[in-house]
């Protein structure tokens, strides 16, 4: 199951599933629905055909669902916390258009929420209450998450492109591009995914065949260092002290880029390696998520596990057990109430499942959702 989680989130792996026979025939499928997905016209001119009207001012939660890749069935649900009512499909039904291939994240900025739409290589903005269609950002590689600098300036990664999107919010446009191609050739490197901002930097974790925390000057838009970590750093959060924490998966374990996975805790004003956590050979921690006081991380690796921030042991304090072998792909933390999210893919083919759980881990709802569930955003 790991490994099947590991090819099915890192698209490089693709070709390491053409060796057998049966998974060639299906890898062709894929390839002739998504051709056929593409043939429709109001997918490629966005033809706007709205099926309900929504109107959700007061707080919620967008839950992006990946979808398979190559298969253009991204979704995105919204869940309502106060009346415990979740609409699935919500930007199909408000635009009559589908999202597209991979939905990757979603990020909210004032009254617009923006969906990063990965291998589709665009990020459709859209009213953060009705979920209707204001513009999108296209001309991107592969694009995976957006980070706002300033009102007027927002930094989009890429995996692919070695470089990151400098685009104006206000047009959609890309204005430039950052370089980030350390020029050895190898694999991607640097590809670029999350981005944490504190003072005038930017931290990216490189993630895909690469161990590096990548330090952007946001005045410059330049990279200016580098900050060696465990291979893979898949996921990070800042705590209330300035220090970064960095979920380092290892690699695709049989792979030729695979080491050993661990949690890596970097000092940002330093930018030095402050402690570094160290987790089996084998295990794929995949998900780090951090409370709204900045004082207590989550992650999961297998279970998912809770500990202070000071705290030597980040292991003991199991929060939720995964007792039947569930797929959590997803992990959210509201900052208001601390009432923790957590989404399950089940088998990456049927409709994901989220659970939702109060700072006691005791469970409050739980309800399904679009395919592959793979994070949350509070708005």
């Amino acid at each position: 199951m790991m490994n099947l989680r590991r090819i099915l989130k890192n698209r490089i792996y693709v070709v390491a599933l053409r060796k057998t026979s049966p998974q060639i025939i299906h890898y062709q499928l894929s390839i002739l629905l998504f051709a056929f997905l593409l043939s429709f016209p109001s997918c490629m001119k966005d033809d706007l055909a709205p099926i309900t009207q929504f109107s959700t001012s007061h707080d919620g939660v967008f839950i992006p669902c990946e979808g398979n890749f190559m298969y253009g069935n991204a979704s995105l649900s919204y869940y309502d916390k106060n009346t415990k009512t979740v609409e699935n499909q919500v930007f199909y039904r408000a635009n009559g258009i589908p999202i597209g291939d991979v939905l990757q994240s979603v990020t909210i900025s004032d009254s617009l929420a923006y969906l990063v739409v990965n291998n589709s290589g665009k990020i459709y903005v859209v009213n953060k209450n009705t979920f209707m269609y204001v513009n999108k950002i296209t001309e991107l590689v592969s694009p995976r998450y957006i980070r706002f600098i300033t009102p007027s300036k927002a930094y989009v990664s890429d995996m692919y492109s070695r470089s990151i999107y400098v685009v104006n919010p206000h047009t959609c446009m890309v204005d430039k591009t950052i370089n980030i191609d350390d020029g050895s050739g190898e694999y991607f490197r640097h590809s670029s995914e999350q981005m944490i901002v504190y003072d005038s930097l930017v931290f990216v974790n490189s993630w895909s065949y690469d161990d590096k925390i990548l330090v952007i000057n946001a005045n410059t838009d330049e990279l200016v260092s580098q900050i060696e970590v465990l291979k893979q750093p898949h996921r990070m959060v800042l705590d209330r002290n300035g220090k970064l924490w960095i979920l380092c998966d290892g690699g695709y374990q049989g792979s030729d880029y695979s080491g050993t996975p661990g949690l890596v805790k970097v000092d940002v004003a330093t930018q030095t390696v402050e402690r570094i956590f160290e987790f089996p050979i084998g295990d794929y921690p995949s998900e780090i998520a951090m409370n709204g006081a900045g004082d207590t991380i989550y992650y999961c690796n297998n279970h998912i596990y809770r500990f202070q921030i000071d705290s030597d042991d980040i292991t003991s304090d199991v929060f939720f057990e995964n007792p039947r072998g569930r797929l959590y792909y997803g992990l959210g933390v509201d900052p208001v109430n601390s009432d923790v999210y957590v989404a399950d893919a089940i088998d990456y083919m049927q409709s994901g499942v989220v659970y939702r759980l109060n700072a006691a881990g005791e469970e409050i709802d739980n309800f399904k959702v679009g395919i592959i569930p793979n994070g949350f955003c509070f708005k």
